[in-house]
């Protein structure tokens, strides 16, 4: 009995392995690298949402050539550094073909020298301040141009002569002011009718424009009342950078100010319809956004992301997943586009292997996305429509304007001149 015994249990040893072997022969890992926890979790965690959601649309066709994609999540944790141990697991033990993720510049530039080194594939979804091409990282996300240039050209149109410059203290909103004080400068906009402040160096040069605060600042007594102060005249707006959930207590303390869209209106670049939901929208009725998608167009294409979502989340199983009262956004939608132009550029290189992969996607790939069509370009960003949006009582966006086929060009810095 003993022999035996142990022949079945070689056999069932055996065949154990050879199956496993052959479920990671029908697989390809794929990264999710987001803020699941801390201050960046109200926005990123929706971003895992829709990646899961594209991975299980993507499995249920068939995958990417033949392969089935196997999900691997971890939780940048809102924390910088732990992004980059993060990235080393995902390329270094995974063994990931692609990582989708990154919220903030700083989680970004935190991440980049690992993927580089690693010669990893990041697609990056989120709006940012250009000014980097790295050879790993395919931008989906909108560059300055696609997104805080066409709203201050729309606010321009609109009358509006004074622009204060708010924004949370890192590498995006502070690189993107600079960029915005040489476009408004540009334009005739007069350096006292750009508020927020100014540092300069010793040679008298700006390198600082604007009001910073940091994560998760809850304290904006003082601001807003520098805001109301400086909007007494009129034509004012405020152009705002914060990012994640310090916009719940700026938002709150303007309209307890009694600031409105009517007296001083706030263009935000980070705030969707997803962030909406943890904001006092009623309040905010007539506030505007820029993004390259808001959940309100009008399309078959969106008609049917929205819908499958919707069935998704109803079904889903994720641990934790909220499913009440969920909407889509612009950065969800640049993270499902960046899956399906990767998906497309593997098919057409019939390989995974990132070089490859890459070159494809420099070639320009064009996909059918919820926001309209989406290219890649050469510079690793991608050409898309651009929107803007007045938000209304339900948390949606009233489109206002749009701007069709934007290109995506990261390096603006330096390109305007005063007139």
């Amino acid at each position: 009995m003993k022999p035996k015994s142990l022949f079945s249990r070689l056999t069932l040893l055996i065949g154990a392995v050879a199956a496993l072997a052959t479920a990671q022969a029908e697989t390809v890992k794929v990264g999710v690298l987001h803020s699941l926890s801390g201050t960046m979790a109200i926005s990123e965690t929706s971003l895992r949402d829709v990646l899961l959601f594209t991975f299980d649309e993507i499995n249920a066709k068939g995958g990417v050539l033949g392969k089935k994609i196997e999900p691997v999540v971890v939780d940048g944790a809102s924390n910088w550094p732990l992004f980059a141990e993060k990235a080393k697991q995902l390329l270094e033990q995974d063994k990931v073909a692609v990582t989708f993720g990154c919220w903030t510049s700083v989680s970004r530039k935190s991440v980049l020298p690992v993927f580089e080194s690693n010669k990893g594939l990041l697609f990056y979804p989120v709006q940012y301040e250009g000014e980097e091409m790295s050879p790993n990282i395919f931008y989906t996300a909108e560059a300055v141009g696609q997104q805080a240039t066409p709203a201050v050209d729309y606010l321009l149109e609109k009358g509006y002569k004074k622009f204060y410059l708010l924004g949370s203290d890192y590498v995006y909103p502070q690189t993107t002011n600079l960029v915005l004080l040489e476009y408004l400068l540009s334009k005739g906009v007069p350096l006292e009718n750009i508020g927020g402040g100014f540092k300069k160096d010793e040679s008298g040069k700006i390198i600082s424009a604007g009001k910073y605060t940091p994560f998760g600042h809850t304290d904006y007594q003082q601001i807003v009342a520098e805001i109301k102060q400086y909007a007494a005249g009129g034509d004012t707006c405020v152009v705002s950078t914060l990012n994640g959930d310090t916009n719940v207590p700026f938002f709150k303390e303007y309209a307890a100010a009694g600031l409105t869209a009517e007296t001083c209106p706030v263009v935000s670049f980070s705030i969707s319809e997803d962030e909406f939901r943890g904001l006092p929208a009623k309040q905010l009725v007539g506030q505007l956004g820029c993004w390259t998608y808001f959940q309100s167009i009008k399309s078959d294409a969106n008609e049917k992301f929205i819908t499958d979502f919707e069935a998704w989340l109803a079904k889903s199983d994720v641990p934790g997943i909220v499913k009440e009262g969920r909407v889509t956004c612009s950065p969800m939608v640049l993270s499902y586009v960046g899956v399906y132009l990767w998906k497309a550029a593997v098919e057409k290189a019939g390989s995974f292997e990132v070089d490859k992969v890459i070159a494809e996607l420099e070639k320009g790939i064009s996909f059918d996305g919820p926001g309209g069509t989406v290219t890649s370009q050469k510079n690793h960003h991608v050409t898309k429509n651009v929107f803007i949006g007045e938000t209304k009582a339900n948390g949606q966006f009233k489109i206002l304007k749009s701007y069709d086929n934007v290109f995506g060009e990261p390096f603006l810095k330096g390109t305007f001149k005063a007139k």
